[in-house]
């Protein structure tokens, strides 16, 4: 459905991003921020799938300034893999990678993010800090807790698993607390439990999540 495409970041940098557009007159645009797995057939297919309800979609390849081309599975190793790309990626190469997609996708009308595991993290920075978005979404995180002080600027919506063992939940729930305008939801789920090339992956609440965030991207995008 979809097809690689560059992007340039503010500083020059180039990088490449999977972009997947609908069949009709766009809804507006919805930036897709990878998990450290790189913009793998998961994150295609989460792409593909906002572009069927309407959406131009753009992924873009987050760790390209570390390693063009980054994709692997879910292995111990390749979590490993992963762990040792994201390390070298700093928030403020991130955020130009992300802005660079959010530019990408305005043509279409108003602009979410939505960004899973360490993209979550990203989505939620770029909630408090990046120009041109109408609202973000954050799947579980991991870096979200430690940055709780950047106050979202736009509507924000945030899934969270009370099983998993990288975000405690009473964490969650203080971010709930602190922030009350925006939409904090807790699932009995794991961590990664949107994906479904996951052994973590559950099913009910991918279901409810993806219904929560399209409701939520209809409201504020288009």
């Amino acid at each position: 459905m979809g097809k690689m495409i560059e992007l340039k970041a503010s500083d020059g940098h180039v990088l490449s991003a999977y972009r997947a557009d609908p069949s009709g007159k766009p809804r507006g645009g919805i930036v897709v921020i990878q998990e450290i797995f790189g913009v793998n057939s998961h994150i295609k297919s989460v792409a593909d799938g906002f572009a069927r309800d309407g959406y131009v979609a753009i992924a873009p390849a987050m760790f390209d300034r570390v390693q063009k081309g980054f994709d692997v599975g879910y292995s111990p190793a390749d979590m490993a893999k992963g762990r040792e790309v994201r390390a070298k990626v700093t928030n403020d190469m991130a955020l130009k990678d992300a802005e660079a997609a959010i530019k990408a996708a305005a043509p279409a009308g108003k602009v979410g993010i939505v960004g899973y595991c360490w993209g979550g993290t990203i989505a939620w920075l770029c909630a408090g800090k990046s120009p041109g978005l109408a609202c973000a979404v954050a799947y579980y995180g991991g870096g979200i807790l430690d940055n709780a002080d950047i106050a979202p600027r736009v509507p924000l919506m945030g899934h969270f698993g009370d099983k998993d063992q990288h975000i405690p939940v009473a964490g969650v729930k203080q971010l709930a607390e602190k922030y009350p305008q925006h939409q904090i939801f807790i699932y009995a789920a794991d961590h990664g439990f949107n994906c479904d090339q996951r052994g973590s992956y559950n099913a009910p609440a991918a279901k409810q999540a993806r219904e929560r965030t399209l409701a939520f991207f209809r409201q504020h995008v288009g």
